[in-house]
């Protein structure tokens, strides 16, 4: 589970996170939506441990991601997390894209390695790519790619950065069936994204964030569907 109690952060004054309380439990899938600039990736960022925090509290497995004793890159390794830009290897092939870092952070052989990136590369729909480079891909190829080395990690979690915000319109879908399939064999997500039709489908809740709050949050019957904040109807009002 992941847990997180009034969870803030600033930015020299720029206060962002004013004091964030949520709970994850294993396979929820949450969305979170809102502005830009109402803190969603931030709050991503810092349960990752990238970014510091200046209030609060976040726990992941009852391990408190931020305290001075706690052995961050272990952490991550429970914790996959998908960014807006793809950040591949220009230089690898996909298989070894997704091969690095089972050898070098788990300590897997190469064979052992190859054989987790191929399962994953054929998770995602890449079973067919395993000797083409970034350069040789689309975008939403890049970005499937880029989820599977997260999967390859054995995650307990997995962050989604807007992970489509980058791509083509006809590429969307095919990144977002992807997660739909994450979803459906139980794998706990948190994705930050302005993709109103999959929250609404796939998300057991959805969070509204407004100017470093969680202003509404609830399962998308009523979030999206019926939302109470005034602040959350004008924002969704966009989608119609």
């Amino acid at each position: 589970m992941i847990e997180i109690k009034g969870l803030k952060k600033s930015f020299g004054d720029l206060q962002v996170l004013k004091g964030i309380d949520l709970r994850v439990q294993q396979g929820e899938v949450i969305s979170i939506i809102g502005a830009s600039g109402s803190g969603k990736s931030t709050l991503l960022y810092c349960i990752n441990g990238l970014e510091d925090i200046h209030g609060g509290q976040i726990l992941v497995d009852n391990v408190d991601v931020h305290a001075s004793a706690t052995d961050l890159n272990r952490l991550r390794q429970k914790i996959g997390m998908v960014f807006q830009q793809y950040n591949a290897f220009p230089h690898l092939t996909t298989l070894e894209n997704v091969a690095l870092a089972p050898r070098i952070v788990l300590g897997k052989s190469k064979s052992e390695a190859l054989e987790v990136a191929k399962a994953q590369l054929v998770h995602v729909g890449l079973g067919d790519k395993f000797d083409a480079y970034p350069s040789q891909m689309s975008g939403g190829q890049q970005q499937r790619l880029a989820i599977a080395r997260a999967l390859a990690m054995e995650p307990s979690y997995m962050l989604f950065d807007e992970v489509t915000s980058a791509l083509d319109p006809e590429l969307v879908g095919e990144v977002l069936d992807t997660m739909r399939l994450l979803s459906d064999a139980g794998m706990t997500m948190l994705v930050v994204t302005h993709e109103i039709g999959f929250a609404r489908d796939v998300s057991d809740r959805v969070a509204y964030v407004h100017e470093g709050l969680i202003e509404e949050i609830g399962p998308p019957s009523s979030v999206i569907a019926n939302p109470k904040s005034e602040h959350a109807k004008r924002f969704l009002a966009n989608f119609k």
